[in-house]
Parts: C-alpha cells; sequence; structure tokens
C-alpha cells in the first residue's frame, strides 16, 4: 500500500492554479452577485416551517458551473463533490455541510425559467455596463445561429420536441432553435437577444434586435429588404446589409469589395457564438421546449458579455 503524504490534508508543495481555477477566481470578481441576486430574490422561497433554503448566491454560483462547464444538474452536483475550485467558487466547506442534490439544482434552475430570469439577468448587465462608461455605438450588426435539438424519434413520446422545427441551409437540413442576437458594431457587446424555433426566418427577429438610435444596420443577405422595419423602429439607420447575387444578376467586383468590407465590420457578430457554442457547450440543446433552452442562452451571453466587457464593475478600466 503506497505510504500517504500529508499534502492530502492541504500541505501540497507542489500545487498549480489550473486554468479552470483562474478562470472561475476572474469570473468570481466580474459577476455582480448583489444585483443577480436582487432580481431573483422577490421569486426565491423564503425561509418558513420547512427545511430552510440554500443560500441564493450559492445557488446561483452553482448553476454557473453548470452553465460555463456544460454540465447536467447530477454531473454538476457530483463535480463539487470532487472538484475543489467548484467547492471554492460556490463556498462550500464538506467539513461542516453537504453539497445541495440534484434535485435542489434543477428546482433553482426550474426557477429561473419559470419566471425568465436569464432574460432579466443579461438586461441587468447590460444596464450595469451601461452605467458604467459602456457606450453603444450607431451600428447594430444582426446575424442568428442554430442550436441542434435531437431529431430523433426514438423516446418515450415517439416524437420530435414539438417546440423545435427544421429548416434549410445551404443544402442541409438542421432540426432546433435560433439564437438571434445584435451587437454593437465598434465594441461587440450582445446588447440584444431573442430566441426562436430554427424555421423563424432571420429578419422576421429584425425589429426585436434593433435598439432605436442606429445610424447603420449590419447584417448578411439574409436581412435584405427591411427598409420599411427600419423606418418604423431605427429611422436613422442606413442598410448596411450585403447585397446577394441571383441567376440573372451575379455581383459585380465593385459589389464583391463592398461586400468584403462590410463582412470585415459584421465578424465581430460571431464573437458571442464562439463561446456560446464552442467554450461553453451550447451547439446542441439540453432540455425539451424552448423556454429552457432560451433561459440558458440568455444566461450564457450575460456572462459572455461580463466576461469580455465586465472590468469598469470591479473598478478596473479595460485597455483599449
Amino acid at each position: 500500500m503506497k505510504q500517504q503524504t500529508l499534502a492530502v490534508n492541504g500541505f501540497e508543495v507542489f500545487g498549480k492554479t489550473t486554468r479552470k481555477a483562474e478562470f472561475l477566481a476572474r469570473m468570481d470578481k466580474l459577476v455582480p452577485w448583489s444585483e443577480f441576486c436582487t432580481v431573483i430574490d422577490p421569486f426565491y422561497p423564503k425561509a418558513g416551517n420547512g427545511r430552510p433554503p440554500v443560500g441564493l448566491e450559492r445557488m446561483l454560483r452553482m448553476y454557473f458551473i453548470a452553465n460555463w462547464f456544460n454540465l447536467s444538474d447530477l454531473a454538476c452536483e457530483d463535480a463539487l463533490y470532487d472538484v475543489p475550485a467548484f467547492r471554492d467558487f460556490c463556498q462550500f466547506d464538506l467539513g461542516c455541510e453537504r453539497i445541495p442534490d440534484a434535485t435542489t439544482l434543477m428546482n433553482f434552475r426550474h426557477l429561473l425559467e419559470q419566471y425568465n430570469l436569464g432574460a432579466a439577468m443579461f438586461s441587468k448587465v447590460g444596464e450595469l455596463l451601461l452605467a458604467n462608461g459602456m457606450k453603444l455605438s450607431g451600428g447594430t450588426i444582426v446575424d442568428a445561429t442554430i442550436i441542434a435539438a435531437p431529431s430523433s424519434t426514438k423516446n418515450a413520446d415517439n416524437a420530435r420536441d414539438p417546440e423545435m422545427h427544421q429548416t434549410k441551409k445551404g443544402n442541409q437540413w438542421h432540426f432546433g432553435m435560433k439564437v438571434h442576437i445584435g451587437v454593437d458594431s465598434k465594441s461587440g457587446l450582445a446588447h440584444s437577444a431573442t430566441v426562436t424555433p430554427a424555421n423563424v426566418h432571420d429578419s422576421q427577429e429584425l425589429p426585436n434586435l434593433l435598439h432605436g438610435n442606429e445610424t447603420r444596420l449590419y447584417g448578411d443577405s439574409a436581412y435584405i429588404g427591411q427598409k420599411e422595419v427600419l423606418n418604423q423602429v431605427a429611422p436613422k439607420a442606413k442598410d448596411f446589409t450585403n447585397k446577394r447575387a441571383s441567376r440573372s444578376t451575379p455581383l459585380t467586383d465593385a459589389d464583391k469589395e463592398t461586400n468584403r468590407r462590410k463582412s470585415q465590420v459584421r465578424a465581430k457578430v460571431e464573437h458571442p457564438f464562439r463561446p456560446l457554442k464552442n467554450i461553453y457547450g451550447f451547439a446542441k440543446v439540453r432540455y425539451r421546449g424552448l423556454m429552457k433552452n432560451a433561459n440558458r442562452a440568455f444566461a450564457l451571453l450575460a456572462l459572455i458579455n461580463l466576461d469580455k466587457w465586465g472590468s469598469p464593475l470591479t473598478g478596473q478600466v479595460r485597455p483599449a
């Protein structure tokens, strides 16, 4: 039997701060915990005759762990027992308390979904950033991305999720939902977002993605022909959407060069999608139903904005 050393009791000599721990330490400073708790507290259970509820902030920390690391409720509970960095972030001490079980986390998640609190946190982050020096330019970039859902009918209901739908992109069919976002053309801040079934055309959500003070609208060719919407929602905005070729009227070299310059600006709209889908694992839906997945999308977009632009909330100045 291998002899154990004092390292098991916290006397590690060769310890290292992992990237996971560094990320959690940074987000611990960036997340406005008191403001988020103020948003959720009116709906959170209060202490009464039954078992006292777990502290709101600690449940919120546990919920964020599950989202950042793409964990199910049960996997999140297990990870908190396994990973000390997770316990430190959530402020749990196994010497005197248990980790809240998966059902407790599930109930908390359902509370956020029921009252649309993911969207409320997304809005709160926008308010805080604007109040602390963030300014929106006159340009908004709009785009949408598809979040895949299981298309198989091999389940208890022998049917697909009725709230998800299919759409054709290029020559390929996709089944799931769409996340639509409006992004500031200068900073890349996602200032608005909506979630729809995948069969909703990108342009239909345009009115919900504009803040109204735009002077320029950037989008791909899916947003062509929206002058009437612009006149109603953002009358000062000029249309800078990409031109589209047709069989009878191919793009000229000048049109291609203009589209290329516009695309250099439009590239910023992809920046929130990369962490959403590739880093935090939201390329596929985790839950059945649109509302549950929409709540997760809004919560992640709020955290993405904080990760990139939240330094002023801590008193730090973001380098230019």
